[in-house]
């Protein structure tokens, strides 16, 4: 390799690795001790370690100010969209409050769902439309906040129930054809979509199966105190006398899920779905067009005496969503310094050349995307950064690539939503209003097949490999000193 290559320049940018491994764990300090021990919330903390990686990367390793901003500004630019769908789904929320749809979903499920079986039920509810629909923001943002709603009058823990919910929204977004990650995935590891999906179910469906078992078992033991027919049947009471319920309302979420399934753009999908509800609001709810507005942008305040139910419906609106945007657009900031800094990469490297066995390339691979997670803050870096750092190890392994997009998403797309500052975690957190922190145990789906990835690999199941000649094999193919020996003998 010359000294003068593209190659070798950028060979000379990745910092040391000593010096990668000391930001790595100042900044994961600042961050883990605010968050956990000081229990402040993300934003200033995730400020504190951008300054301190921008600093170095200055001072240190002599990136220009302009490198430094571009870094910045890549990271933000890849969320605009999902931040416009945040702003959208403030507003989604609070007009279907106002609509009379939320509240209609609500009384339904009080009607039609035993205490003992909910979680299950919320479980196997959120991955079908989420399988439908390939989106777990979109089945967070109808069904999944309609069964936060059942959950609360039900007596569940409101952490319980986002855990069931966010296990269900995802398993969905990781199975689905429709979703965006389970295409990118196959397109970084250099794979395809369908031999991702079939790869996939080795490690997602016993996870699913025993996350039902789970949900099942929890609710059969589980009795709260509010579970009365009576509280039940006043909630009830009380949302039929304040808004005017019926199959109407529930126009709105009917649309959206019929756009998301006919793959419409999510932005004006959204929008047509939140026009949906303000009309039914005005003509049915007799909603002023003054009133409706204040809603939109200060969400939706209930005020019906009781309050289980005022406390339940007083959300939404456009300014709800500004402290979860705050957060993405720190988050971001900071993964968009790291990388350009190329702290993350120098690590990756490192273990890199350091892995022999798929087990071992496997688990730190999954290793690497809760960590790209974790610094810098979006599931779709997450997938890219170690798919892109851990493809040629794959590769050199005789591993087919759908090991990569399939470990990829187990990870990657899997462990976004229990960290409170990547997108996911934060979008979850506007939405059902549980903090990812708080749900994570009970996400039972999310961190439960991370774990069976690995221990499968450790015992060589469900192990994809390249042949020599072409194809894949789940047997493992010779090694050119094997075949040789072979062929002496």
């Amino acid at each position: 390799m010359s000294p003068d290559s593209p190659e070798a320049a950028r060979e000379e940018a990745v910092p040391a690795f000593s010096l990668s491994l000391v930001m790595f764990l100042a900044c994961a300090a600042i961050i883990g001790i605010s968050v956990i021990v000081l229990d402040v919330d993300a934003h200033i903390p995730l400020i504190a370690a951008t300054t301190l990686c921008a600093l170095v990367g200055r001072g240190v390793l002599k990136r220009s100010w302009a490198e430094l901003e571009e870094g910045i500004v890549n990271g933000i630019r890849i969320a605009l969209i999902p931040i416009v769908i945040l702003m959208l789904v403030g507003l989604l929320v609070s007009s279907w409050i106002a609509s009379g749809t939320v509240p209609t979903l609500i009384h339904l499920g009080m009607q039609g769902i035993s205490p003992r079986f909910f979680l299950v039920a919320s479980f196997m509810i959120c991955s079908l439309v989420a399988v439908a629909t390939g989106s777990s923001w979109t089945t967070a943002g109808t069904v999944g906040l309609a069964l936060m709603g059942i959950g609360g009058a039900l007596g569940l823990p409101a952490p319980m129930t986002a855990g069931a919910i966010v296990s269900g929204a995802y398993f969905g977004d990781k199975m689905s054809p429709l979703s965006d990650t389970t295409n990118l995935a196959p397109a970084v590891a250099g794979g395809e979509l369908f031999d991702h999906i079939r790869a996939m179910c080795w490690t997602t469906l016993p996870a699913w199966l025993l996350a039902g078992a789970v949900y099942t078992v929890m609710g059969l033991h589980y009795h709260g105190d509010l579970t009365t027919l009576t509280q039940v049947a006043e909630m009830s009471r009380v949302l039929s006398g304040h808004f005017v319920l019926g199959a109407f309302t529930l126009l709105p979420p009917v649309f959206i899920l019929f756009a998301a399934a006919r793959k419409y753009p999510a932005i004006p999908s959204l929008v047509v779905g939140i026009l949906i509800a303000c009309g039914l609001a005005m003509a049915v709810q007799g909603v002023t067009l003054k009133a409706l507005i204040g809603v939109l942008h200060y969400g939706f305040e209930s005020h019906t005496g009781d309050k289980a139910v005022d406390a339940l419906l007083s959300r939404g609106g456009l300014d709800s969503m500004m402290w979860t945007i705050s957060l993405i657009v720190c988050a971001l900031s900071f993964g968009g310094v790291m990388e350009r800094c190329g702290f993350f990469e120098s690590l990756l490297k490192t273990f890199q050349r350091l892995l022999r066995k798929p087990s071992s390339l496997i688990g730190t691979t999954l290793g690497s995307c809760l960590a790209a997670n974790l610094f810098l803050g979006d599931q779709f870096l997450g997938i890219i950064v170690p798919g892109r750092t851990f493809r040629p190890a794959f590769e050199r392994a005789g591993l087919a690539p759908r090991m990569l997009s399939r470990t990829l998403e187990d990870a990657g797309t899997l462990t976004a939503p229990l960290i409170p500052w990547t997108s996911g975690g934060a979008y979850m957190f506007g939405i059902l209003g549980v903090s990812a922190f708080s749900y994570a145990p009970y996400a039972l789906f999310n961190w439960m097949t991370p774990l069976i990835a690995y221990g499968m690999t450790l015992f060589g199941i469900g192990v994809f490999w390249r042949r020599p000649e072409g194809g894949i094999t789940r047997d493992r193919p010779e090694t050119p000193l094997q075949a040789a020996q072979n062929a002496a003998r």
